[in-house]
């Protein structure tokens, strides 16, 4: 296994200081995030997580567990903590980039200056909204419409639909049956929570809740927008990350 095949970066730059990791939302590939290395500084290098089943990926099957596929990443990511990194992950991305964190710790590997967690609440509180991953085709769908999952444009193809969706449900299964295992220490990072204003699946009870997996400082942030505020903010959010990534690094 090599990192080239788990992580691309859409702008490679050696001599960055800082490997911003970016993990995505259930059903994104690396794309989500290619318009992303522009808002950040030289100094920062983006590198985004491919799963299997998306993108130049779509041949290997996607993976339903939430665990084996943090296992994976930790072991594709190890050549590349050779310098000082930073985690962001949205919904589910956000639930892989702590368990990340977690696996990395027990192996006694380097850990992130920060770790931005968005549009996902605190694994230790409840859902309130039931899975979707085991419904019928049709009501698959449906809920995925209803809190914005796919681009209408997409959603309208049932071509497209039909391609898509066993990377979907294989997704939206590693979020439904994932389990947050207590126990370990919260971790020694500062936690960033990133929440949409409109966003009707997280509330801010279940984003500010993330305080409790820290023993460094956490903060939360709130923008315009629903569950994908981090595609009609991306502005705003990018000059959210750069600002604590920059404040985390002074104190060093």
């Amino acid at each position: 296994m090599n990192a080239s095949s788990w992580f691309v970066t859409p702008r490679a730059n050696p001599n960055a200081e800082i490997r911003l990791f970016l993990f995505p939302f259930a059903g994104g590939g690396p794309a989500v995030y290619n318009r992303w290395p522009a808002g950040l500084p030289e100094s920062v290098e983006a590198w985004i997580a491919h799963y299997p089943g998306r993108g130049s990926r779509h041949n290997e099957s996607p993976i339903k567990e939430l665990y084996r596929l943090v296992e994976k990443l930790s072991h594709a990511m190890q050549p590349m903590l050779d310098k000082p990194c930073a985690f962001f992950g949205h919904s589910m991305g956000a639930l892989i980039a702590f368990e990340l964190v977690r696996s990395l710790r027990k192996s006694a590997l380097p850990q992130p200056a920060a770790l931005f967690v968005s549009g996902c609440g605190a694994p230790h509180l409840p859902d309130p909204h039931a899975p979707i991953h085991a419904l019928p085709d049709a009501g698959f769908t449906r809920s995925l419409k209803e809190f914005n999952g796919i681009p209408a444009e997409i959603s309208n193809i049932p071509e497209l639909m039909e391609l898509l969706l066993p990377t979907l449900r294989a997704d939206f299964e590693a979020v439904g049956t994932y389990v947050y295992h207590p126990g370990d220490s919260p971790l020694g990072c500062p936690i960033v929570a990133l929440g949409g204003l409109d966003d009707p699946r997280v509330s801010r009870e279940r984003l500010d809740g993330w305080a409790l997996h820290t023993d460094a400082t956490f903060k939360s942030q709130y923008f315009p927008g629903n569950h994908f505020f981090i595609n009609s903010a991306r502005e705003a959010v990018i000059t959210c990350i750069v600002s604590e990534l920059t404040a985390a690094y002074a104190k060093d």
